[in-house]
């Protein structure tokens, strides 16, 4: 048996292709949208893809199952549990398996069983891996979203991210019935999650790549709570907000996204149509935080191409309307746009827009003793962008809390007097340095990013509330 492990980083999101060497035959789960990688993965393993599954219908990031049926031919093997309105409305157009719980298919001598395991979402399933050519009794379990090391999935992003009523509380109820069918497999069994640390598909989710059932059971803290009250309360408690775009990837996941096929680089755009792109659309600039803050073009916003770029791009960019980047890497930041089914780039601006325009914007970066004294003379005002459950960990008193995904639209909030400038913090400076483009963006020229952020604050030594 073949059993290779794909990492996206960007999305903190596990992918596995599972292959019976006799057979030459191999399946994928939870694949992403980019389907390059798996192909040539196969082509070197002498394996050819003939099927394609998932844990669930994804919020996160654009699925490559269709993608899979589509190009290579594979068998969709896509739950139908859930009740209605849970179902996947692309299958008929492909071959395909409906799997339920207690569900059983092979791929060449590997067995999966099929485990309905909602709560993280109504259709939600795992699957039991048996080697059948060596083995009588399972090896291990693909989680997906439902059972992560340290940690399990969220009940609450249908309610929060798709708006649908009232899914919460039940969804929690449902993951503590999943838990106690869990704790009731072997210890031995391996755990193969879905996400990995920095998922906003959980809370606290562990950096190591796998687990076992009997590890899990001991340490992951969500699986010691016995009370169901307590367990769903303790659930729904301190889960960090949820992107705008998860309702989004909700929808096309379960539609059917588009079949991309080879991806095309996007089209150069002269600089003559610059200033004229900038009063009508988006225009991001990919580079560097401390790039960006030393020069930059009025009016674009910076998110840097790392690996925090497709989450804070599925916050602001919209799906409907064209969007610009100015970035020296077009190519890469496309695939990872499409990654979250942003495929609505216009076109994007080499660097050398930078030296064309003439006379740049910046922005003023301050280390945590600097900024304390300027706020305790009352010359600065203090922005706070971090998320709800870490500002109620400490934030700093004088500041005014608004989250940055919510930036945009709450711009009229932030504090503006007296001509001080604003200036904004985080957890290191990384997502205040994004909000500080955003200010600058709508009007609020002068801006200070907080070196450090509160991290460094808290090292100096300096006074946070709780």
């Amino acid at each position: 048996m073949l059993l290779k492990y794909f990492y996206n980083e960007k999305l903190a999101q596990a992918s596995y292709m599972v292959g019976c060497q006799k057979t030459g035959e191999a399946i994928m789960i939870d694949p992403g949208r980019d389907i390059q990688p798996y192909l040539e993965a196969a082509e070197k393993e002498d394996m050819k893809i003939v099927a394609t599954t998932e844990t669930h219908i994804h919020a996160d990031y654009i699925s490559g199952s269709r993608e899979l049926a589509d190009r290579a031919g594979a068998t969709l093997y896509l739950s139908d549990e859930g009740g209605e309105g849970w179902q996947y409305l692309f299958m008929d157009g492909y071959p395909h398996q409906k799997l339920y719980d207690g569900s059983t298919f092979m791929i060449g001598n590997i067995k999966f069983e099929v485990m309905h395991t909602p709560g993280h979402t109504p259709e939600h399933i795992s699957f039991i891996l048996t080697d059948t050519a060596g083995a009588n009794k399972p090896m291990g379990i693909f989680t997906g979203d439902f059972v992560f090391v340290g940690s399990i999935g969220r009940p609450d992003l249908l309610e929060k991210a798709a708006k649908i009523k009232d899914t919460a509380e039940k969804g929690a109820k449902q993951m503590y019935d999943s838990v106690q069918r869990f704790k009731a497999l072997p210890d031995y069994l391996q755990v193969w999650p879905g996400h990995g640390a920095g998922s906003a598909c959980g809370k606290g989710l562990g950096a190591i790549p796998s687990s076992t059932v009997g590890y899990e059971k001991l340490f992951n803290p969500m699986l010691n709570i016995e009370d169901e009250r307590e367990f769903i309360d303790a659930l729904l408690a301190g889960q960090p907000e949820p992107p705008t775009y998860f309702a989004m990837m909700k929808k096309l996941n379960k539609e059917g996204p588009a079949v991309i096929g080879d991806v095309q680089p996007p089209e150069k755009m002269p600089f003559s149509v610059l200033k004229e792109t900038l009063a009508e659309a988006l225009v991001i600039d990919t580079r560097s935080a401390e790039a960006f803050a030393a020069g930059h073009i009025p009016g674009s916003i910076n998110i840097p191409a790392g690996n925090a770029f497709t989450n804070w791009a599925g916050w602001f960019l919209s799906f409907d309307e064209p969007f610009y980047l100015i970035t020296g890497q077009a190519m890469d930041v496309n695939i990872d746009l499409q990654t979250i089914g942003l495929d609505n780039l216009g076109g994007y601006f080499d660097l050398s827009v930078l030296d064309q325009w003439g006379e740049l914007q910046s922005y003023q970066t301050m280390d945590a003793p600097k900024l304390a004294e300027a706020i305790a003379k009352g010359d600065v005002t203090l922005v706070d962008v971090r998320n709800q459950s870490e500002w109620e960990e400490g934030h700093i008193a004088q500041a005014t809390h608004i989250m940055l995904g919510y930036l945009p639209e709450r711009v009229g909030e932030v504090p503006v007097s007296n001509g001080n400038p604003v200036a904004l913090l985080c957890r290191s400076g990384n997502r205040s340095a994004i909000a500080a483009s955003i200010l600058q963006a709508k009007g609020i020229e002068n801006v200070i990013n907080m070196e450090g952020g509160i991290n460094l604050w808290s090292r100096k030594q300096l006074p946070v509330v709780h």
